[in-house]
């Protein structure tokens, strides 16, 4: 059996498969046989009859056939097609093999799994404050490209992790709705490179709604990067550079057509961010199985550095529930909350990034700037506008040329 031919039929041709190793099952002391065809423990359903004496019935064809395809998930070209019940337990004989946790098939697996099933194998992730989680899972959880909301709160993401070249991939622009990037030390430079393709390619992120950027050193500057979100309704800007006053409050509200919210707005309250989907144990299993210390007697002492780093021991126990540091009480939480939100579809509230005037079109772009600014300084002729400052909202900044011809 082991040299033996192996035969596929795919739309009504027979082809002969070769060069596939089929996975071993799993050494058993007191068996001694390798073959993955032959019979094993896991084929067999054991149970007691009245007497207590054990008696044992084999398993379907159907529950034997996918642990076999489980074993050799990798192997698999494609689910696409496969009614949704198939791969659910198909999903769920591979997460009870621990086939996710192999880190060579892992990626591979999910890779199949989201092409196939997309939300349903993952449609919300949390990583708050789970930094070694996503660091070490970079490549497992690029698979998830179906996500609708994504939570990255103080995973110390910098200004330049490789996450942002999947944020604003094409995989998530049609599917990500909320995303929070706060407490992650992101400045002025990272928010203009984070929305660097999104401003030069014209894609990326179309249904962005709500958007968590607070506890992040970012000036009144930043706030242009962020006019390439279309429909962003909701923006959490507390613990920043900006400070709460008049001048900003227009900015926002010519910039991106939000105004300041007196109340703190749910979306932002973080408590009913969780993890669904399929993949909501194998998480669970990253997470269990990276805060387990090796057995090994003796490790390098970069090894053990490391371990104390990232905070092992105490991973399950701190991480999980910890708070931002950067919020040191609650009552300081409120005085700094700067939430805005778009207003209702009857409040007169400016159209960003667009004149006035309804024959724009036959006007040039330089009598719409000066008639905006002529507004202007009727209303206020001490505060100068920031729309007249743009020109265009598809003219690219000496930065971003720069940023550009970094890539």
């Amino acid at each position: 059996m082991d040299n033996s031919i192996i035969y596929v039929r795919e739309r009504g041709n027979l082809r002969r498969v070769s060069d596939i190793v089929l996975a071993q099952p799993k050494i058993v002391s007191s068996c001694r046989r390798t073959n993955p065809f032959v019979l094993r423990k896991e084929h067999f359903i054991f149970t007691y009859n009245a007497e207590g004496s054990l008696r044992y019935t084999t398993k379907s064809l159907f529950d034997i056939t996918l642990l076999f395809v489980a074993d050799n998930i990798h192997h698999v070209d494609s689910l696409v097609g496969f009614p949704e019940q198939i791969g659910d337990r198909l999903f769920a004989a591979a997460e009870e093999n621990r086939v996710f946790l192999n880190s060579n098939i892992s990626p591979k697996a999910l890779q199949l799994f989201s092409d196939a099933y997309g939300e349903m194998v993952l449609g919300s992730l949390c990583l708050r404050n789970r930094f070694p989680l996503l660091h070490e899972r970079m490549d497992e959880i690029k698979t998830f490209h179906s996500l609708k909301s994504l939570d990255l709160f103080g995973c110390r993401l910098g200004d330049e992790h490789e996450i942002f070249l999947h944020l604003t991939s094409s995989s998530l622009a049609s599917s990500l709705i909320q995303l929070s990037i706060g407490g992650n030390c992101l400045s002025d430079v990272g928010l203009q490179r984070l929305t660097a393709p999104i401003r030069m390619m014209r894609k990326g992120l179309d249904c962005l709604q709500f958007l968590d950027v607070s506890y992040n050193p970012i000036s009144e500057r930043a706030l242009r990067y962020l006019t390439c979100f279309p429909k962003l309704e909701k923006l959490d800007a507390s613990g920043t550079d900006l400070k709460l006053g008049t001048r900003l409050k227009t900015t926002i509200r010519d910039l991106l057509g939000l105004i300041y919210s007196e109340k703190a707005l749910d979306t932002f309250d973080h408590s009913g961010c969780k993890t669904e989907g399929w993949a909501e144990q194998v998480v669970n299993q990253w997470e269990t199985n990276g805060s387990q210390v090796p057995k090994q007697k003796k490790m390098d002492e970069s090894r053990t550095s490391a371990l104390r780093f990232f905070g092992r021991q105490k991973f399950v126990r701190e991480v999980l529930n910890a708070a931002p540091l950067v919020c040191e009480s609650e009552e300081e939480a409120k005085k700094e909350r700067l939430h805005f939100c778009r207003p209702a579809a009857n409040g007169h509230i400016p159209e960003r990034q667009t004149p006035a005037t309804t024959n724009h079109q036959a006007k040039p772009s330089w009598h719409n700037i000066k008639k905006r600014q002529r507004q202007t300084e009727s209303t206020d002729s001490s505060r100068q506008s920031p729309p007249t400052k743009r020109v265009s909202s598809s003219a690219l900044s000496a930065e971003d040329m720069d940023l550009l011809n970094s890539y």
